[in-house]
C-alpha cells in the first residue's frame, strides 16, 4: 500500500508512526517505506528512504499497539507530500484505519513494491462522496500518524475534532480542511508550528459508535504526539444530534480543557457551528454550550467559529457561501473563513 500524507511544516529528518490500535491478530508489516511525492503513486527519485524498526527491517505490532519507525535522513519542505509504502506479507484480520481521509491511496498488486519509484496500481481507495453523512471510504490503513525533526523550539497545534476539523465537505486531494489553512497560515504569517488534524468523522466527546469517543483517545492523541504545545477542541455538536445534553457536554468539554492544562498544554476552545437541520431544542443546546465556551473561562482563549460561519440573519443556519450542501459542514470557503478567524499570536511561544 501507498499511503499520501501532507505534511505541515517541513524537517531534516522524519520517522513514521504505525498502529494496531483495533487489530484482534498481531499485525506483520514486512517492509516499510516513505519518500517525497511526486504525482499519483509516483515518488521523487533519490527521496526513498527504507523504514527500520530497532535496526530491523519488519515488525510485528501486537493488538492494541502502534510503534515508532526509527528516524531517517530526509529533508522534507514545508506542505509537502510524503509517499509511505507499506508492504503486508499476511492477511491482517481486521484492519485499523481511518476511514475517510479525503487522500487517494494507493494499492499494488500482490508482491512487494515498496521500494519502487513507478509502483504498479491495481486499486485506488478513493471517495467520490464527500459528505460524511454518506457511505464513502478513502481510508488510511494502520498509519497513525508522521514526525519530522523541526528546528529547535518549534511545537505543534493539535486539532482535536469531529468531521469538520477532517475535512468533510472538502474535495479529495486538496488539503483544504481549517487545519490545512491554518498550517498555512501559519507558515506565511505567523510562528513556525505545525499543526496536528486529529479530526475524525462522527466523533463525539462521550460516544465511542465512530471510533473511541475523544475523551478515550485525548491520551493517544494529543499527550502522546510529538511537539504538542496547543491544543484546539472543536467537539460536541455530534453529542448533542445524539441527544446528549448541554449540561454533559459542557462537563466533556471541561474534563479536556483540564486534562490538557494539567498537562502543561494551552487550550482554545472552538464555539460549535450552525446546523440549520436541527430541531429547536437542538438549537438551544448548541446555543448554551457556546454561552458555556465564551464566558466559562474554561479555555485559554476562544475561537468562535461559530461567529464566522453563522448566517446574520438566522443564527441557525450557516451563510450558503460557507455551505457545503448538507447544512452541517463547511465548504472549502467556509475552513478558509474559520482558519482565517484564528489569531495566530496565540502560537507564540
Amino acid at each position: 500500500m501507498r499511503e499520501i500524507v501532507h505534511v505541515s511544516i517541513g524537517g531534516s529528518r522524519v520517522r513514521v508512526r504505525f498502529t494496531n490500535a483495533h487489530g484482534q491478530a498481531p499485525l506483520q508489516i514486512g517492509a516499510a517505506h516513505v519518500a517525497l511525492r511526486s504525482s499519483g503513486a509516483a515518488t521523487m527519485p533519490g527521496s526513498d528512504r527504507a523504514l527500520a524498526f530497532g535496526g530491523k527491517s519488519s515488525v510485528t505490532i501486537a493488538p492494541g499497539a502502534a510503534v515508532l519507525s526509527d528516524p531517517v535522513n530526509l529533508d522534507v519542505p514545508p506542505r509537502s507530500d510524503l509517499a509511505v509504502s507499506i508492504y503486508l506479507p499476511v492477511a491482517t484480520g481486521l484492519p485499523t484505519l481511518h476511514f475517510r481521509s479525503r487522500q487517494t491511496n494507493y494499492v499494488s498488486p500482490k508482491g512487494n513494491f515498496t521500494s519502487a519509484a513507478s509502483m504498479p496500481v491495481a486499486s485506488t481507495t478513493v471517495c467520490a462522496d464527500q459528505f460524511a453523512n454518506r457511505v464513502c471510504t478513502s481510508p488510511w490503513y494502520f498509519l497513525a500518524g508522521v514526525d519530522v525533526r523541526a528546528p529547535a523550539g518549534v511545537g505543534a497545534v493539535v486539532a482535536l475534532g469531529d468531521s469538520i476539523t477532517a475535512g468533510a465537505g472538502t474535495n479529495t486531494d486538496t488539503n483544504r480542511r481549517w487545519p490545512d489553512v491554518l498550517a498555512r497560515r501559519l507558515l506565511n504569517q505567523g510562528p513556525v508550528t505545525g499543526v496536528l488534524n486529529q479530526g475524525i468523522g462522527g466523533n463525539a466527546i462521550w460516544s465511542s459508535e465512530l471510533g473511541p469517543s475523544a475523551l478515550a483517545r485525548f491520551d493517544r492523541d494529543v499527550l502522546a504526539t510529538s511537539g504538542s504545545r496547543f491544543v484546539i477542541v472543536l467537539l460536541g455538536i455530534n453529542d448533542l444530534i445524539d441527544g446528549t445534553s448541554a449540561a454533559r457536554v459542557i462537563s466533556g468539554l471541561q474534563q479536556l480543557a483540564t486534562r490538557t492544562q494539567a498537562a502543561g498544554l494551552k487550550v482554545y476552545g472552538g464555539t460549535l457551528t450552525p446546523f440549520q437541520r436541527g430541531s429547536d431544542t437542538l438549537e438551544a443546546q448548541r446555543q448554551a454550550v457556546n454561552r458555556w465556551i465564551r464566558t466559562s473561562g474554561a479555555f485559554d482563549a476562544v475561537i468562535d467559529f461559530d461567529a464566522v460561519l453563522r448566517d446574520p440573519a438566522l443564527p441557525r443556519r450557516m451563510r450558503p457561501l460557507y455551505d457545503s450542501g448538507d447544512t452541517l459542514h463547511p465548504n472549502a470557503a467556509g475552513y478558509e473563513a474559520m482558519a482565517g478567524a484564528i489569531d495566530l499570536s496565540l502560537f507564540r511561544p
